[in-house]
Parts: C-alpha cells; structure tokens; sequence
C-alpha cells in the first residue's frame, strides 16, 4: 500500500514520468480492470454512472490539486492535509457529484486568475476565477461531467493498457520514457469520449423520454392484442 501511495504523490506535482510511472505497480489483470472500467467512462462516464465516479474523482482532485493551492496561496502544508481533503471531496462527490464538478473546474480556473493577478494579488485573482469557473461548470454539468469522466476514463485506459501488456513486450517499457507522447494519447480518447457521449448519447432526461414511450407503445401493442383476442372469440 506505502508504494501506491508514494506513486500517487506523483500527481501532487507536474510530474509526467511519475504520472505514467504508477503502470509498473498494477499487475495484468489490474491494467485489463483498469482498461475496461477506463472504456466504460469514456461512453458512459457522463450519465448516470458520475455518481459513482463523483467520489474517486473527488479523492483524486484533493489529492492532486492541495499541494498545489496551499504553496499558490501562501499557506502552511501539512503532511496529512491532502489526504484528508480527498476523504472529505470522495464524501461530499458521492452525496453530492455537482460539487465535485464545482471544486474540479473551480480550482484550475482560480490558479489560472491567480497567475494572471501575479504573486502579489494572487488571492485577488484565485477567488473570482473559483466562484465563476465552478458556477459555470455546475450550471453546464452535462457537457462537464462527460469531459471530467472522459479525461479519466482515457487516463485509467492508457494506464491499464500498459501494465497488462507490460510481461509480454518491451516497448511498454520505450512507451513510459515518452511520458507526453501517452498524455496527448490520452487527451485524444479523452476528446473522442467527450464528444460521444455529448453530441451522440442522449441526455439522462431524452432517454427517460424514449424509454417512457417505448414502454407506452409496449402497452398500446398489448392492449390492441388484447382487444383482437377477445373479438376473435
């Protein structure tokens, strides 16, 4: 478990070797889980199954960005504070998924205010950009959901695919040194899924309309059966 959690900490920073790193950890049959669960997110990430991811992604969001905000905004880091901010966002994503799109697309958007404010009115800069990029992102939860689960399930994808082909060829091996060549993979899958499950895959409230109507068409057939039955007799 200590060696998973140090692979982890690899997201606490812009590490991409560290990112791609984490492979060599995952058995074969963990990368063919991992490929599956990651293809899953990719066509159906975005729909109801988000609140199933909502608590993961809210762990991974805790863990990767804390380090980050705290050294970005002046304050003390505690060693146990990024652990215990992706228990509190993996409880709040499984109750309550629209607040993990909040704080996921809220936080990058205020680092980004932040740097444009510059070191000295960071905070200035950071808040704004917080409360308008989650806002926004809550309001087009959709589209941001099936992005947020694509750009994970393509990552889970990329990873697992690695490690179960990892005892049979060395060019798994060739593939880890190039870490941004399977970051823009990734973010093609990534793109790939978002687009799917946006443009192509009806919204939760259409397919509850097409599963009402075919269950009121199922009726109307059963119904004229029915009818037919009993003047046949």
């Amino acid at each position: 478990m200590e060696a998973y959690l140090q692979a982890l900490k690899a997201y606490q920073t812009f590490n991409p070797s560290g990112w791609v790193a984490i492979y060599r950890l995952l058995p074969m049959w963990a990368g063919l889980v991992s490929c599956a669960v990651g293809l899953t997110l990719l066509l159906f990430g975005g729909g109801r199954l988000f609140r199933l991811i909502a608590g993961p992604m809210g762990a991974l969001i805790g863990l990767g960005w804390t380090g980050m905000l705290t050294a970005k905004l002046g304050l003390p880091l505690d060693p146990r504070l990024p652990t215990a901010a992706a228990a509190l966002l993996a409880l709040v994503g499984f109750l309550f998924p629209p607040a993990v799109i909040y704080v996921g697309v809220g936080v990058p958007v205020g680092l980004l205010g932040g740097e444009i404010a510059g070191p000295s009115d960071y905070l200035i800069g950071f808040v704004p950009g917080f409360i308008l990029g989650g806002v926004v992102a809550v309001v087009l939860h959709r589209p941001v959901s099936a992005i947020l689960a694509s750009a994970l399930g393509a990552w889970l994808l990329v990873i697992g695919a690695l490690a179960a082909l990892h005892p049979f060829t060395g060019m798994v091996t060739a593939m880890a040194r190039q870490p941004w060549g399977l970051i823009i993979a990734a973010g093609l899958f990534a793109l790939a899924g978002s687009v799917y499950q946006i443009a192509v895959r009806p919204s939760p409230e259409e397919a509850e309309r097409q599963q009402a109507e075919r269950q009121r068409l199922k009726e109307r057939k059963a119904e004229q059966r029915a009818l037919e039955k009993r003047w046949g007799a």
